[in-house]
């Protein structure tokens, strides 16, 4: 049969007047949510049973089953259709012809079809091989044809489920373990895919099958609803979108968040996440259940009957004493029978820190039990609460489970009133790995690890959990946290001279971290700047664990071998001037014998010469363990140190034997006749090769005497971006074109970007250009902060030149997309710039990064 005979034969079903009313239907504002999705549906169902009358003509034996998403009446506007054609298998051609008729008519509107033909046998046989076509199975739904036939297969399905659920559950949980690790948890990607992710749609459905079982069910408090939402969401993304797609892009999310009445982006996936939670969590909880019943099952008989008690028959429950009215039972912390929880408000917090020290979960009963019934913790907080607390905190990696179901259940925002405003929030930046809460839980369990290495490590602990508390609020995060921490220290219990500790470490937890990557160390300014933030020693020691703690905690782009050597070495220096140690005067280094041998023979070839050295890594240091092997170091090895290809007699490279670089990459040493543009051709000509720069000095080297002139001796370090270094003679080959003019810098850049288009995705923010006030008495520091790309060093280079100011050192640093890069520069005869001078080089600067 043809698709016309098909189409001709269908049209009193009448397919436009569907497509019509379908229209209408998803363009009426005042519908949507389930009221839609159930419209939708019993449109669907009307024209399909039309179809599927008119094409039978009378004939038995033969029913339409809807199965799936569809058999749950859950129909989004451009969900695909999932239907079955079940027949009892006594005329095939029939229903091959019947089944043409059927599924013409939905591809001739655009929808996506899901369809199969079969036998109650074959359906039975095929969910039997099939997981996932069980899983559809488990909710079928009538539509037309013979009503019976349907039912017999949906009786015969939940018996089969029920009667295997022992082997096919414990086959589900590994399904489901399988995708999140695929897809990854929904509540903390700025991309989510609402159906597949750890948390969505698709998770929520698994737990229905768990409770179609009958062997274990899921918390259902609060979990309708979170499914709901995350409907609601799917439905305004295919409005937006017109695609049938799960993923909710970036460039999408606003248009989304309109369609649902929120206020912007931000607020859509703080809704996301916080269904994408309670779905999670009751996933957690459902599992931990079925792997009892299923662990209780497996015991034999005979031993069930030696273990049972007296009553029932019933197995007696070991229980293990853990704290004051905590107990063990079945691999799960519960409340003891004598527990009070009314009368004991430090009991949440006991049970907790209980939990997390054994690492155990807290049974939901527990939990529910605490939240329904627990007293209300005094202010300040007895000294047992705010120990427990601790204790809690200092658990390491259980804390994150048990921390969840305090949250599943609002005891951390009864403890906590300002975690409300952190709750699920996003972090739209590449760099961060979670959301504001738990990026702060992350922190607390890398802190864990730093605690032999402070005095306090209650301090440290509490304020691992703070240090971020103020992104709940407009303004710079550091400096609402400070008050904020202030509060909460003091209502936990602490005295005031740790509130006011606390305080300053919660203001000051980026200082380390960017002070070390943007600011020249060896200026006096810098490390008194520090020490006068910092105060004291002890002050110093916990925001060095801290920062640390919070950069690991962040993501593998926020901390390397390399960051961590550059805040080691400012937190040595801050120390020795809190020590009473002066601040040495910076001076410049006396040059090297390499340095001086590079200059004659710059001076001797006129050009440039180049000298690549592997950086090792500093000596261990006892109490700052590192992992120099972390895969994920952003500097990691780069390549050989002796790719240079030097021939005999080259005069134009000095490379060393060199080994492979370690993680903090390779020097690149570079002499230089003085002369105008040595900056952007240096920076362009690493553009090129595809490698990084991640700090740069410039610094003048008188000729000998009796010579007139000087020579420019870089001094970088660098990496590859990937595979190997370029070859050292082929480095100085393009710079010496650069200085020359005969190479195009930008015009090579600018062919390379067209070859490799970037991806549409969210327009960053424009580029900022400042003077950081009082960071130098030697020089002034202009900031930069702009979208990361290639060559933006290079067009930051001719920018300054074209200004007119000699740059001393450059620090570049990059976080995730942005690159955050701090230039010292002088005037000509090497002076600090002035005020109105400085603001307009940083105008000018700005202004060729918008152009």
């Amino acid at each position: 049969m043809t698709r016309t005979d098909v189409t001709e034969e269908t049209e009193g079903s009448e397919p436009g007047g569907y497509a019509a009313a379908r229209l209408r239907l998803l363009t009426e504002g005042a519908r949507s949510g389930p009221p839609r999705r159930r419209a939708l549906a019993e449109l669907t169902d009307d024209w399909l049973a039309g179809l599927f009358g008119a094409a039978t003509g009378g004939h038995t034996g033969v029913s339409l089953v809807a199965v799936g998403g569809y058999g749950r009446g859950e129909l989004s506007p451009r969900s695909d259709l999932d239907l079955l054609l079940l027949h009892d298998g006594r005329d095939d051609k029939a229903v091959a012809a019947l089944a043409d008729r059927l599924w013409y008519p939905v591809w001739d509107l655009g929808l996506d079809l899901d369809h199969s033909v079969r036998t109650p046998q074959q359906a039975r046989k095929t969910a039997g091989e099939d997981l996932k076509v069980q899983l559809g199975l488990l909710d079928t739904r009538h539509l037309a044809g013979d009503l019976g036939l349907t039912s017999a297969l949906r009786t015969a399905v939940l018996a089969d489920w029920r009667n295997q659920a022992p082997k096919r559950l414990p086959e589900l949980r590994d399904l489901c373990a399988e995708r999140a690790e695929r897809q990854g948890e929904l509540r903390f990607l700025l991309e989510p895919d609402l159906k597949e992710a750890r948390g969505g749609l698709r998770d929520a459905t698994a737990l229905r099958a768990v409770a179609a079982s009958w062997l274990a069910d899921a918390p259902r408090e609060g979990l309708a609803d979170a499914r709901r939402r995350l409907l609601d969401v799917r439905d305004a993304l295919h409005l937006a979108t017109g695609r049938a797609t799960d993923r909710l892009a970036l460039q999408e999310q606003d248009e989304v968040a309109a369609g649902l009445g929120l206020l912007d982006g931000d607020a859509l996936l703080r809704q996301v996440y916080e269904a994408a939670r309670v779905i999670s969590y009751a996933g957690d909880v459902t599992w931990r259940e079925v792997g009892r019943v299923l662990r209780s099952r497996s015991v034999r008989p005979r031993l069930r009957a030696m273990m049972s008690g007296r009553n029932g028959g019933k197995p007696a429950a070991e229980r293990s004493p853990l704290a004051e009215g905590v107990v063990e039972q079945d691999g799960e912390v519960v409340l003891a029978r004598t527990a009070r929880p009314e009368r004991d408000p430090v009991l949440p917090l006991r049970a907790a820190a209980a939990a997390a020290q054994a690492g155990l979960p807290l049974s939901l009963h527990a939990v529910r039990r605490l939240a329904a019934t627990a007293r209300p913790l005094p202010t300040p907080w007895p000294a047992e609460a705010r120990e427990q607390l601790v204790t809690l905190l200092g658990s390491g990696r259980p804390t994150v489970q048990v921390w969840e179901a305090l949250e599943a259940e609002g005891l951390v925002t009864r403890l906590l009133p300002d975690w409300e405003r952190v709750r699920c929030r996003p972090q739209r930046n590449a760099v961060h790995l979670w959301t504001v809460d738990r990026h702060l839980i992350e922190t607390a369990v890398r802190a864990a690890g730093f605690t032999r290495r402070v005095h306090r490590p209650d301090l440290l602990l509490v304020a691992a959990l703070l240090h971020d508390i103020g992104k709940g609020w407009p303004g710079d995060h550091s400096v609402a946290g400070e008050t904020i921490a202030r509060d909460v220290a003091a209502r936990i219990g602490f005295g005031r001279a740790d509130a006011a500790v606390l305080a300053t470490l919660v203001r000051h937890h980026l200082l380390l971290v960017e002070t070390a990557t943007r600011r020249d160390l060896d200026d006096p300014a810098t490390v008194r700047a520090v020490a006068a933030a910092v105060g004291t020693e002890r002050t110093l020691e916990l925001l060095h664990a801290l920062t640390e703690a919070d950069a690991l905690a962040t993501g593998p782009a926020a901390w390397s071998s390399w960051r961590g050597s550059l805040v080691a070495d400012l937190v040595k220096r801050v120390a020795g001037v809190l020590a009473g140690e002066p601040a040495a005067e910076a001076e410049a280094a006396a040059p090297t014998a390499e340095h001086e041998r590079l200059a004659v023979e710059a001076f001797r070839t006129g050009g440039p010469v180049l000298a690549l050295r592997a950086q090792t890594e500093p000596p261990a240091d006892p109490a700052q363990p590192s992992d120099p092997s972390d895969p994920s170091d952003p500097s990691g090895p780069s390549g050989p140190a002796d790719a240079s290809g030097r021939g005999p007699g080259d005069p134009g490279v000095v490379d060393p034997a060199g080994t492979a670089p370690e993680p903090l990459g390779v020097e690149l040493l570079i002499a230089v006749p003085d002369q105008a543009g040595v900056l952007p051709a240096v920076a362009g000509v690493l553009a090129l090769h595809r490698l990084t720069v991640r700090t740069a000095e410039l610094r003048s080297l008188p000729l000998p005497d009796g010579v007139d002139g000087s020579v420019l001796l870089l001094d970088w370090r660098v990496a590859a971006q990937y595979g190997s270094l370029p070859q050292a003679a082929r480095l100085r080959a393009d710079l010496v074109r650069a200085l020359d003019g005969t190479l195009d810098i930008a015009g090579r850049l600018a062919e390379r970007d067209a070859a490799h288009p970037r991806r549409r995705g969210v327009e960053p923010p424009p580029p900022r250009v400042t003077v950081a006030p009082a960071a130098s008495r030697l020089a002034t520091v202009i900031e930069v902060r702009a979208q990361d790309a290639p060559g933006l060093l290079f067009r930051l280079g001719r920018a300054l030149e074209a200004a007119g100011v000699r740059v001393r050192s450059a620090h570049v640093s990059t976080l995730g997309a942005n690159a955050v890069d701090a230039f010292y520069v002088t005037r000509g005869e090497g002076v600090p710039l002035p005020g109105e001078e400085a603001a307009s080089v940083a105008r000018e600067v700005e202004e060729s990064l918008r152009g």
